[in-house]
């Protein structure tokens, strides 16, 4: 199929629902080949499916990302096939316990940061050389408000600081592409989206209130492609507007 995306290879963690899915699917929509990753094989399946008919193509990876070796042999595995990607959207992240700081319990603690932070470097050492040779490698990591924003809400102390650091971690890839290739790197905080993940910091909330991944996904996209020019910045969904990331005052 044709579309602004048409012969790009990207991929895609935690691509079988949310915003994943939704950013899968809009990759695929604009022509690209997605390499789907994700825990849960059924849920690939049926990603897959739906990728099929929009008549593109998918490459189904099941891994944990707490499988570290798995990232670096998946790293091989895409030079081995394209000898390059030209997108990489790093999506996948948990929640972490919803509880004061003294009461986390440290394996949960641990298991936020594998997933949220380390893994995303893992995929960086992996994946970084086949960015490169991209002729304009993308590269977004998906943020959040509890990370960056002045008001932190209470008892969400493991996903803040995940992300805060997920977005530390972005900032200095940026920095290091900035001027040695061609490769872009983002940000993007998605705000509130009726997604499984917003139920259960909200469980009160009207789903129906929000805005959906479906909508978040053409605005990701377009950080994707190689028209998109900036770098070591945050989009944000809520404004619909590229932020610097500002000093303490």
């Amino acid at each position: 199929m044709s579309g602004i995306l048409e012969g790009r290879i990207a991929l895609v963690t935690g691509a079988s629902r949310g915003i994943g899915r939704a950013a899968a699917l809009e990759l695929a929509r604009q022509g690209a080949h997605v390499i789907a990753l994700a825990r849960t094989q059924g849920a690939l399946e049926e990603l897959d499916d739906e990728i099929r008919k929009l008549g593109a193509e998918a490459t189904l990876v099941p891994c944990d990302l707490k499988d570290y070796d798995a990232l670096d042999r998946l790293g091989a595995a895409i030079y081995e096939r394209w000898k390059k990607l030209d997108i990489l959207v790093a999506n996948a992240g948990i929640l972490g316990p919803i509880t004061p700081v003294s009461h986390i319990d440290p394996p949960k603690w641990d298991e936020a940061i594998a997933v949220n932070v380390t893994a995303n470097y893992r995929l960086i050492r992996s994946l970084d050389i086949l960015l490169r040779a991209s002729d304009a490698g993308r590269a977004v990591f998906m943020s959040s408000g509890a990370g960056h924003k002045t008001d932190l809400n209470p008892y969400r102390a493991t996903y803040a600081v995940s992300k805060a650091a997920l977005d530390a971690l972005a900032r200095t890839y940026a920095a290091e592409t900035a001027t040695t290739s061609n490769v872009k790197v983002m940000v993007a905080s998605p705000g509130p989206l009726r997604t499984k993940m917003r139920a259960a910091v909200a469980p009160g909330e009207d789903p129906m209130t929000l805005r959906t991944p479906e909508e978040f996904a053409p605005k990701l996209v377009a950080l994707c492609t190689p028209q998109w020019m900036q770098t070591g910045k945050l989009y944000d969904f809520v404004s619909d507007s590229v932020q610097s990331f500002q000093a303490p005052e």
